[in-house]
């Protein structure tokens, strides 16, 4: 196939519309469901590369969830703890710790439950018939991945009445050195961001704490892949083995840091007892569970406490989820891994990272105020490196 006319571009009314090879050869892909969009293509192109470049630098099978060209989340396949696997919604399937790239998925998707409704989905590894029957349950608009088991695709078939978008990327696609694109009818010309992340990145630390071990190395690692494929500004929590908070597209680092910092609490904060023992009505389908768990952990606890809505949501009226409770929680998580895509100008971000249990950062440095950032990390015990690379992506 050399091109895919698309029903239109990213809003109805720009047509004409499709994908090809601007040296004419054939799509490095087949469309084995559906009948994807623009955006589509663009969620599934980004989310594939996250995935493989992700699959390289760990050796693990990855998934990650995309939302509108940034990735809620990205995991690699490490098996669930109990506590994590119901936060997540998994804690009734059997077997699930034997299928790591399903693990992977799982943490994804339930990273940030909210933001991942309605997503597309990655998977750096054939998809098998446990990861299938998950992506089945959830609300999704399309996967790619390098191949499926038969039955996995015929699982996968059955959602959205037969539409749902199922694309099979060729794993040995390499793309040209340079890209380009066009915008206001001018085109610009870059070369590929090939640059490869690695321990080796972290090296040159920079504060008086030395000590970043393999597990932080492994999630700053995830950290900096996903922000690679992430609208910049942007900065990405991570912790145990997965991005726990995104920070996407924000014109100033600490909306971005406070962003990613918030979603980093709820993630937490969905797997304390108060949360997880919520007396849901039996009624209640998975993505209102979402929406309830979202507005009773924050400042409106009240849409859903209230003597004349609780019903609606729960069994037993579940007592409120003060703040001063959350922030005992939080206040005893540690070993966050944070990661930013550009410096940080100011030493307001680890202040609030700290606060979201940060002990170790990687970031370009080469902000005139680093001396004040590093005085800051040393303040709290934080180890900090400075990659000396940029990843802006646009």
């Amino acid at each position: 196939m050399k091109e895919f006319e698309l029903k239109y571009g990213c809003n109805p009314n720009q047509k004409p519309a499709k994908i090809y090879m601007q040296n004419g050869g054939e799509l490095p892909l087949e469309i084995l469901s559906g009948r994807p969009g623009y955006i589509n293509f663009l969620d599934a192109f980004n989310s594939w590369q996250l995935v493989k470049e992700l699959k390289e630098a760990t050796s693990l099978p990855c998934a990650t969830s995309f939302k509108h060209v940034s990735p809620t989340s990205a995991a690699v396949g490490l098996p669930l703890g109990e506590r994590l696997k119901k936060a997540c919604f998994v804690d009734d399937v059997d077997g699930l710790d034997d299928s790591p790239l399903a693990c992977a998925y799982a943490r994804a998707r339930g990273t940030d439950r909210m933001s991942s409704f309605g997503d597309f989905i990655a998977l750096s590894d054939k998809c098998d018939v446990m990861t299938a029957n998950l992506i089945k349950h959830e609300v999704s608009d399309g996967v790619i991945a390098p191949d499926y088991e038969p039955e996995a695709l015929e699982i996968l078939k059955s959602k959205k009445k037969g539409n749902y978008n199922i694309i099979k990327i060729d794993k040995d696609y390499v793309p040209e050195e340079i890209e380009t694109k066009q915008v206001f009818g001018i085109t610009f010309e870059q070369g590929r961001n090939n640059f490869k992340i690695d321990s080796e990145l972290f090296n040159n630390i920079v504060t008086k704490n030395k000590d970043i071990p393999d597990f932080a190395k492994r999630d700053l690692i995830i950290s900096l892949i996903t922000l690679k494929y992430t609208q910049s500004n942007s900065v990405c929590f991570a912790a145990d083995g997965q991005a726990i908070g995104v920070g996407a597209g924000q014109q100033s680092r600490i909306h971005c840091t406070r962003l990613a910092g918030n979603k980093a609490d709820i993630w937490h904060l969905r797997q304390s007892d108060k949360v997880l023992s919520l007396p849901f009505a039996e009624t209640l389908k998975r993505q209102d569970r979402d929406n309830v768990i979202d507005v009773y952990i924050s400042d409106n606890d009240e849409d859903v406490l209230g003597d004349d809505v609780w019903r609606n949501y729960f069994s037993v009226k579940p007592d409120p989820f003060t703040k001063e409770e959350q922030r005992e929680y939080l206040s005893k998580i540690k070993n966050v891994s944070l990661g930013s895509d550009a410096f940080f100008p100011f030493g307001d971000n680890i202040e609030r990272a700290r606060r979201s249990g940060v002990s170790f950062v990687a970031q370009p440095g080469g902000s005139i105020r680093d001396d004040n950032v590093i005085e800051i990390c040393d303040k709290y015990g934080i180890a900090m490196a400075f990659t000396g690379m940029r990843l802006f992506h646009h």
